[in-house]
């Protein structure tokens, strides 16, 4: 899954040149919003959905449970209820 997540960011950062909009500002999408902005709309939501997936399904195990046994043990914590 980890390459297929590289592909994906890989491809995001293809998509988002967008150099066959540069000067283009028709068609207008919802009758308003320009053809870039709607690109860039677009772009960051897979941005984000790609983001998610290297999160869920790349992210090292135990890495948060470590964190927050070494904060539990800390100085500051320790005797405290």
């Amino acid at each position: 899954m980890k390459y297929v997540i590289y592909a994906l960011l890989l491809l995001l950062i293809v998509l988002h040149q967008d150099f066959w909009n540069w000067h283009r500002y028709e068609p207008l999408i919802f009758g308003f919003i320009p053809v870039g902005l709607a690109h860039h709309v677009g772009i960051s939501l897979a941005a984000a959905v790609v983001g998610g997936l290297a999160v869920k399904y790349c992210w090292p195990a135990g890495v948060d449970v470590a964190d927050s046994a070494r904060a539990a043990n800390t100085p500051e914590r320790k005797g405290r209820a």
